[in-house]
């Protein structure tokens, strides 16, 4: 099933984010935000409905051993509007291509989350020689879909078929006021921007963006050459947030956790150097949150093979040092 409702992206002219800059690619503004220093830098790609000052914690912790992105599609965030929802090549074409204008050197350790994680595995499966290593964080797979209960992929599709509402002004503010203790950890600068982000444009995007799971890019990953031989670490959440509890019941939780862990298990050892960790007690959309310390010894432990593999080249100058679990 093919979708291809367009939406202007969260504003048409772009807004100041509250951190990073602004680069000119394929015609648009798009936002990148980076710190630290050394490589392979760490970039993150946020899953459908997030942004990338969403992971800024972990994005400042990653910072403290390499460089570390963060950045906002095209249609997302702080970057320009595009029609959404768009192809895995688009995506990681244009990824590419910011990390050259904003002077960021490859190869780089890709951290993908959910949709993310699609598009991170498409960018090592088109630029090899430019991917260090993978991190993959509860990661959308092709198969899951069609290995999905039936009474999910229902709903789903109910789901899909509907026209993205306008919240009322009494669900903004109610949304505001549930999205704050979530943000409580960040900067005051950032939280508040990014909330109002969340509540007005963010899910909507996400709702387009995730349209095209199903058919385009699951496409273009069966189809594209297989993932290079690179560190790679998948990591799978079996916990459960509230917008999966509102859709799903328990049983139906369950079989999707099933179906994915055998996928993850599978994409994991695709690889020599593949991988697999599970979560019992983290949700699917803050994992890098709810469980920070886990993701940021994954990122610790894919630099120190990344430093074993390639000590002697530029880009991985020296081992770091690995971290206690």
């Amino acid at each position: 099933m093919s979708h291809s409702s367009p939406t202007p992206g969260p504003q048409a002219a772009v807004a100041e984010s509250p951190l990073g800059r602004l680069y000119e690619v394929g015609g648009r503004q798009l936002m990148l935000h980076r710190t630290g220093a050394g490589g392979p830098a760490v970039v993150f790609l946020p899953g459908a409905g997030q942004v990338g000052l969403d992971y800024l914690n972990i994005h400042d912790r990653a910072a403290e051993l390499t460089t570390s992105v963060l950045y906002d599609r095209a249609g997302t965030g702080w970057s320009q509007g595009a029609q959404l929802p768009r192809t895995a090549a688009e995506v990681t074409g244009e990824l590419r291509d910011l990390l050259r204008a904003a002077g960021v050197p490859a190869p780089y350790l890709l951290v993908g989350h959910s949709l993310g994680g699609a598009y991170a595995r498409h960018f090592a499966q088109r630029f090899p020689d430019e991917t260090a290593g993978l991190l993959l964080m509860d990661p959308f797979h092709e198969d899951l879909h069609d290995r999905a209960p039936r009474q999910a992929r229902e709903k789903l599709a109910q789901l899909h078929a509907q026209e993205v509402p306008e919240l009322t002004q009494e669900q903004l503010q109610q949304a505001r006021q549930q999205a704050a203790p979530l943000f409580a950890k960040w900067p005051v600068a950032v939280r508040r921007p990014l909330i109002e982000h969340h509540v007005t444009a963010a899910w909507k995007a996400g709702l387009y963006e995730d349209r095209n799971l199903y058919d385009e890019v699951s496409g273009e990953l069966r189809h594209a050459s297989d993932l290079p031989d690179v560190p790679l670490i998948v990591v799978t959440a079996l916990g459960h947030d509230a917008a999966q509890a509102h859709l799903w019941p328990e049983g139906v939780l369950r079989e999707i956790n099933n179906a994915k862990t055998t996928l993850h298990t599978q994409l994991a050892s695709s690889v020599p150097r593949g991988e697999h960790r599970v979560l019992e007690n983290a949700g699917h959309g803050w994992l890098h949150e709810e469980r920070q310390d886990a993701v940021f010894q994954a990122i610790a432990d894919l630099l120190n093979a990344c430093a074993i593999t390639l000590c002697s080249s530029a880009c991985c100058p020296r081992p770091r040092p690995r971290l206690g679990r």
